[in-house]
């Protein structure tokens, strides 16, 4: 198989678990919608039930989907107007058979984490390749302020026990460093094998400097995984 067809049958897996969410949805649900590419696929087709008369509102997780959302023709709320939701879905860099994730990769880690710990459910969606037996093959998100960052870095640093030249800056297509919906910046990990997630994750959030992190632990209830096979459904026990 080349590369067009890997990257075209990713892009199918990613619809159709994106389409399988659907089934989830109710009139009156307060729904938060995720950021990144299959999430992307999630919130066209939110839109189109909409304009089918489906009732809800939704609170977007970054200001891409947002603006996705309003195209579509999504009524969108706030945390403020809407504090409880009844479920989020959202995409994950990373997912491990205990639901914990990766999440990050699109830079929307810290909304992410908000709406998602204020919905009754999280359900992930992703292509098969998403799924791992251990988190840290994909570099680990680290939501920071840019002030102090020199002392955050190394703060960073100790607690995964990784190099320096392992810590790396996020940039964007200009090459300056990449700016958050929250206006900050994005340190990526290269760990290479989170062994206990539950620790790493109290480990960065006593880091002065750290505003979220891409670890989301205990939060998915329920992941939807499509894949050569077809669809997989796990929930977490």
């Amino acid at each position: 198989m080349d590369d067009a067809s890997a990257v075209t049958d990713v892009e199918v897996h990613k619809r159709a678990a994106a389409a399988r969410a659907l089934e989830l949805l109710r009139p009156g649900l307060r729904l938060g919608l995720g950021t990144g590419s299959t999430a992307r696929y999630f919130v066209e087709f939110v839109g189109e039930r909409v304009r089918a008369g489906l009732d809800l509102v939704a609170v977007p997780t970054s200001l891409a989907t947002a603006e996705q959302a309003q195209r579509c023709g999504i009524p969108l709320t706030t945390l403020e107007e809407t504090p409880v939701l009844d479920l989020t879905v959202d995409g994950a860099d990373e997912i491990a058979p205990d639901l914990s994730l990766i999440k990050g990769g699109g830079g929307a880690l810290l909304r992410e984490k908000i709406v998602a710990a204020a919905s009754a459910r999280m359900v992930v969606i992703a292509d098969a390749g998403k799924w791992v037996e251990r988190l840290g093959r994909f570099p680990l998100p680290i939501e920071v302020a840019p002030f102090g960052l020199g002392a955050t870095r190394r703060a960073i640093e100790r607690a995964l026990g990784i190099a320096p030249e392992r810590l790396t800056l996020r940039r964007g297509s200009d090459g300056h460093a990449f700016v958050t919906d929250g206006g900050h910046w994005i340190l990526d990990a290269a760990v290479g094998r989170i062994d206990d997630p539950v620790a790493t994750a109290h480990a960065l959030a006593n880091i002065p400097g750290v505003m979220e992190h891409g670890l989301f632990v205990g939060l998915a209830r329920t992941a939807i995984i499509a894949g050569p096979r077809g669809i997989t459904i796990v929930d977490r026990s």
